[in-house]
């Protein structure tokens, strides 16, 4: 297995001419960088601590050595996908990119992006949790390396408020009906207040319930190897009653206050419950930081109370680099500079996203969790204990998921419940056939 280019050395590549060639398929023009290569990194645009790691990562792989020179472009999440497609259309990709988990193993099958096992030590991959292994393997090849992961929906809520209602804040809800019950005694406790908000559209729905949805009937609403629609199973009941119900008894707004990912109603003191991932610590940390001490945070209610059934899948960011680059080594390289050998520089993004997220890798998670620093994130705890049943994201095409979410938005303003996961069976059917999804599998 070759080593990354940073461990075998830059010398012995350019002696063999490899480091002369110009970047062309996503690469810039030669006199951009005359002594080597230039490599082009797209990232999506992140928070401003995000963004603020990615470019101090690149600038001290740019200053390690003098043969490759990594270009960062911070493209923003609305124009994501249509610059992308146009660039990969164009012949002109970045050499590498930032992308989720989900969207890795489907780029693979469609040769989308390059393996790149044997450009990163084998003991980097080997330091990766078996989950996250398995996220960024397609047919014995990984084909991106992860940065980091988070649960992605936690039960924030107000302990004063809980008081102020008769309720227990160290006994938050455990189950749909303790969560409904909460809900009505803090509507009446303090009708200013709106109780509870969680995903309220279609699309929101569609991703943010994929832990719940699977936690409740024991699996996802299409089959293991795609062929067979799942979405009519009847242990989806309790879940579409639930959002029903929740919306009917005044316990979410009409209209949410924010989007799913935004937690700011919750630090303005507008909601009393909010279902958020991890990133809503984040949030809160940097800008509600006198809400931090009135909050609590814990594990997402399941429909029994039973604490094993999954409420959240475990998201995240990898990067990977694209199949039409010329320049995959090089791009590797840098991948395993920032990512995958010396923990200081990784951590690094740990600490400036007060660590308010996960690393996939088990030395670094060790680091972590014994760094003084982590006591910033009060949650930290339960951040971690959240993740011990939550699964990953699921990787079928995404109007699978967006059909049944869409069942879920009409049966919580009140639809026929049994009609709109009718519909979904339907459609999901449908896009079996239509996309040949069991076949995208092998």
């Amino acid at each position: 297995m070759r080593q990354s280019l940073t461990r075998i050395g830059f010398a012995a590549l350019a002696a063999g001419g490899l480091l002369t060639v110009a970047a062309c398929s996503g690469g810039a023009p030669a006199d951009d960088n005359a002594s080597g290569v230039t490599v082009e990194f797209w990232q999506n645009q992140f928070s401003e601590e995000d963004n603020a790691w990615y470019k101090e990562a690149v600038a001290a792989f740019n200053d390690s050595q003098d043969e490759i020179t990594v270009k960062l472009t911070v493209v923003p999440g609305d124009a994501w996908d249509q610059k992308l497609k146009a660039a990969q259309a164009a012949g002109n990709a970045p050499d590498m990119y930032t992308m989720n988990y989900s969207s890795v193993p489907m780029k693979a099958r469609n040769e989308q992006i390059a393996p790149i096992t044997e450009y990163i030590d084998a003991e980097a991959w080997a330091d990766l949790d078996p989950r996250f292994l398995e996220a960024v393997t397609v047919e014995d090849e990984q084909y991106a390396y992860p940065l980091l992961f988070e649960p992605s929906a936690l039960l924030f809520y107000r302990t004063d408020l809980f008081e102020a209602a008769g309720l227990d804040p160290a006994t938050p809800p455990q189950t749909w009906d303790e969560l409904l019950d909460a809900g009505a005694a803090l509507k009446e406790a303090d009708p200013d207040v709106v109780p509870f908000q969680l995903a309220q559209t279609a699309v929101e729905l569609s991703w943010s319930t994929w832990g719940a949805q699977f936690g409740t009937a024991g699996h996802l609403p299409i089959s293991d190897d795609w062929s067979e629609s799942l979405a009519a199973d009847p242990a989806y009941q309790p879940l579409f009653e639930f959002y029903r119900d929740l919306y009917a008894d005044g316990i979410l707004a009409k209209q949410p206050l924010s989007g799913y990912g935004d937690a700011a109603p919750l630090g303005e003191g507008k909601l009393a419950m909010m279902a958020n991932g991890s990133w809503g610590i984040s949030l809160l940390l940097n800008d509600y930081l006198d809400m931090i001490e009135k909050l609590a945070i814990a594990p997402m209610p399941t429909v029994d109370g039973d604490a094993t059934r999954a409420t959240s899948t475990l998201g995240g960011w990898t990067i990977g680099v694209d199949a039409r680059s010329e320049h995959v080594e090089e791009a590797a390289a840098a991948i395993s500079f920032m990512l995958a050998e010396d923990t200081a520089i990784p951590k690094d993004y740990f600490v400036k996203t007060k660590f308010t997220k996960l690393s996939p890798r088990t030395s670094l998670a060790a680091e972590l969790a014994e760094d003084p620093g982590v006591s910033i994130n009060p949650f930290y705890d339960v951040l971690v204990g959240s993740t011990e049943t939550a699964i990953l994201e699921p990787t079928y095409d995404w109007q699978v998921s967006l059909a049944f979410g869409t069942a879920l938005e009409k049966a919580m303003r009140g639809d026929d419940i049994a009609a709109a996961m009718d519909e979904a069976d339907a459609t999901i059917t449908k896009l079996i056939g239509d996309l040949g999804l069991p076949e995208q599998l092998q």
